[in-house]
Parts: structure tokens; sequence; C-alpha cells
């Protein structure tokens, strides 16, 4: 275990208390983390903002690319030791680690590095006469909006702690930390990485740990904290915001979700097994996995066929074993809620497969691969994001109705398409109220492609110079023309 990252020093929480990091899969404690008390975090707090007024790492475009390519580095140097926190704290499946999870997000530092050099800061507007009736030059200036408060989940525990911060360190801000406590490891090995292999000044990243839930409360609630950037649940998502308001704190909400694969009548159904079953990898656990199945009425039974085919082809297993993709939920009361749901679900639409958990695996915080069918679009299993692997099939007439159906919901994170035709498809993709869309399977997560919610599935947007910019204020300066 490593400790806290405070103004440049990694040590232990300041009354040396720790709690155990729990593996899923075993239900086991693997070791310990720091147990962060609100002095820590306002050490944290103190330190960034120290950083942040008083360094030159804000205006220092270069040297920022330059710790961040050192980043880059340090993640592919310590990348094995990565995929055992991965596999032991979060469950992932070793499968899982060769892409989002671990593998494909390592060079994404590279990408802020540049995109901190490249970036416009500067434009200039023509000299004309203003509304003033003053003739004038103006010059828009973009730059660093200050201390980011960062605070993470734990079903992409790696990948979401390396985007946030490299985000915020390449547009110039400083930065607190906080990952969820269920995945404390994939937070405080970042912060190793960035001490041990970078050159960044102390206090410009810190990292703090715990269980206290008040912790991100007081991230949040602090005046010397300019943005917070989330990811997590709508309903904590909306308890930021409120806590927020009272300084007028900047937010960035990346929230839940209750996507709609909708198949088109003219799709190649058999060759879709793999796309609809994919929505279990890591168990379910991902905001903009696509949970609710939408096919139409006129094939509705052989699309509901393929995907009882590729259900009953899944199981869980031990994330350890190369051939498992739906391994355990992260948690006990998170299984509790799940199998909640599907016993809910029972009474309001018909159970194809799985719906319980699996006999084979007597500990670990397993759910088997659970399908619905003859779902109605107004069911609580259409409507609330479960958060395990849970699909719900719904039929549909025709092309309006798949829509209104897909977004006949309070979420709006994702969506899928899937049609012969893809001119049409990309006319369904249009009408969806819905931050990204991906048409026959086409993926839209990359480092320069925005990510963001419509709805109450978040504010703001990640990745690429969108995301780049919700770490930015604009300043307007006019000069005589």
């Amino acid at each position: 275990m490593t400790g806290l990252l405070i103004n440049g020093e990694i040590r232990e929480a300041k009354d040396g208390r720790t709690f155990p990091n729990i593996n899923p899969a075993t239900e086991e404690s693997i070791g310990v983390a720091p147990d962060a008390s609100h002095d820590d975090v306002d050490s944290a707090i103190a330190a960034a903002r120290h950083a942040f007024d008083n360094t030159t790492w804000s205006r220092d475009h270069d040297f920022r690319a330059h710790c961040l390519r050192q980043l880059h580095d340090g993640l592919h140097a310590e990348k094995e030791r990565l995929r055992q926190v991965q596999i032991q704290e979060a469950g992932v499946p070793v499968a899982l680690t060769h892409s989002i999870w671990l593998d494909t997000i390592l060079d994404s530092a590279s990408y802020w590095a540049d995109l901190a050099m490249s970036y416009p800061y500067e434009t200039q507007i023509a000299a004309r006469q203003t509304l003033a009736g003053v003739t004038s030059a103006r010059t828009v200036v973009r730059e660093p909006i200050g201390v980011a408060a960062a605070i993470t989940p734990w079903n992409y525990p790696l990948p979401l702690n390396v985007f946030k911060i490299a985000m915020a360190l390449a547009a110039g801000c400083t930065t607190v930390l906080k990952p969820a406590p269920d995945t404390p490891w994939s937070g405080i090995e970042l912060g190793r990485i960035f001490a041990e292999y970078t050159d960044i000044p102390p206090g410009v990243v810190n990292v703090v740990t715990g269980l206290d839930p008040m912790l991100g409360e007081a991230l949040v609630a602090d005046p010397r904290v300019d943005v917070v950037t989330f990811t997590g649940s709508t309903a904590v998502g909306k308890l930021i915001m409120a806590s927020a308001a009272n300084n007028v704190t900047r937010v960035c909400l990346e929230l839940g979700g209750k996507s709609a694969n909708i198949i088109l009548d003219d799709a190649d159904l058999p060759s879709l097994g793999a796309a609809i079953a994919g929505m279990c990898a890591h168990a379910g656990q991902g905001c903009a996995l696509p949970t609710r199945l939408l096919l139409p009425r006129s094939r509705y039974d052989e699309g509901l066929a393929v995907a009882q085919a590729a259900f009953e082809a899944l199981s869980c297993g031990d994330p350890t074993d190369p051939a498992t993709i739906v391994g355990p939920v992260i948690n006990a009361k998170q299984r509790s809620r799940i199998l909640g749901m599907i016993d809910g679900g029972k009474q309001e639409a018909r159970l194809i497969v799985g719906g319980s958990t699996p006999d084979s695996l007597p500990v670990g915080y397993y759910v088997e691969p659970t399908l619905f069918a003859d779902v109605a679009p107004d069911a609580v299993i259409a409507q609330e994001e479960i958060f395990g692997p849970v699909l719900a099939v719904i039929p549909y007439e025709n092309d309006d109705h798949a829509v209104q159906i897909a977004n006949d919901s309070i979420y709006g994170l994702s969506g899928g398409v899937y049609s012969g035709d893809p001119e049409r498809a990309f006319g369904i993709a249009r009408r969806l109220r819905t931050g990204t869309v991906g048409i026959n399977g086409a993926a839209w997560f990359a480092n320069d492609t925005p990510f963001g919610g419509y709805k109450q599935s978040g504010l703001g947007r990640e990745f690429g110079t969108y995301g780049f910019e919700e770490f930015l204020e604009t300043k307007s300066i006019a000069l005589p023309g």
C-alpha cells in the first residue's frame, strides 16, 4: 500500500487510520488504504490552492506537457501492477483490462500533453465600433479556472482517475482527487506514479482516500475549489450541484443512464448476439451501457431468440480467468440492490435468463446475466438504472415509436442503432435525446470525442477540446482600435 499524496508528500492519514480494501470476487481484504480525515482534505485543498496561486504551473504550457508525458511513461512502466489492482479491488475481468479499463487508455496522457501545447489560449477580434460607441480591438483569453476537485466512481476506477486529472492538469489547474472508497488503490497508485515519475511540483496533484462520505461534501463545499468534476449516480450528482451552488462553483457531472439499443427491422439480427450481450461486460457496471433493447414487433420473436442465446452463453466467473467477461459486482450492498430490482422485474415482465446468484459461485458478489422480455416502456426495470447485468427487451411498432420509447427516460447518456441502411440509422440517431450514439457497433469513446449526457445524465462534457474547456475561464480584454 502507498499513502495519501498531499503537497508532494506520500504519507499516512493524519490520525493513522486505515480501512480494508475488499476483493469483490473473494469477499476478502487484499490490504488497506489510508482513511483520510477532514484535516487531510483541508490540507490537500490548501496545497492545491497554494500551487495554483503561487507557482507558474497554470502559465507554463511546455512544462505541463512535459509532466503529462512523464505520466504517460509512468503508466506504461507500472502497467502490470495497475492491471492487478483493477482485477483485485474492482473485480474487472483480466480480459477487459486489455481494453478501456487499462491498456487502451494509457496513451491518453500524451493526447492531453499535445492539447496543452496546441490549444489556442488567445484569439483576436478585429477592431470595430463596439456597442459602447468606441472603436476597440479585443483579445479573448482562455485561462485555467483554478483548483479542480475530482470525485470518481468504482466501475472504471483507473481510467476515470487518469482522464479527469490529466484533463485538468493539461488546462493548467491544480487538483485534488478523491477516488471511490471501494477502489482506493486506483487513486493512491496514480498518486504514487505522479510522485515517482513526474516533475510535477508539490500541491499540483493531491490524492485523498477515505470512508467518510462527508469528505466529498467537504471538497465540493470548499470555497477554495473552483470546479468539481464528478462521475457517479444522478442522486449524488444532484447533491453535489446543491452543495456547489452556495459558492457558485462550476460543476461537470457525468451521471446515470438507461441507454437503448434500437434494432431496426432491416438489421442483420443473427449477427448481433455479441452486441446485445455486451452490456453484461464487467457485470453491467457502466453508466453508458445499453440496458434497454428495442426490437421491432415484426421481428420480435427472432430478436428475442438471438438475445436469449447470447445471454445463455454467458456465465459469471473468476475475474482472473482470461475467459471471463462477467465478473462480480462491486460489493454486497450493490448485489442486494440488483437482486431486489430483479425480483421486482419478475412481477412486471417475463424472465427469460438468469435472475439470481450463480449456485457455482457461493463466494463473491456475483449476479447472473439476466434477460427480461415483454417489458413495458414505463416498467421500473425499463426506467431505473440497475447498474448490473440486467437487460430489458421492449417491443416497438415503427421507427417513430422506437424513438419515442428511447427518449422516454429521465436519462440521456448514450444509445445505439442497428440497421442495414446507415443513412436511415443516422436519421434515427439524430432524433435521440442523448449525448452519444453508436451506429452498427461503431465506437464513440475516444480522447478527442466529447462525452456527456442530456437531461439527468449530467452537465458539461469530458474529452476533446470540449472537456478541456470545462477547466478554463474566458476573459475579454479590449484595446483602443
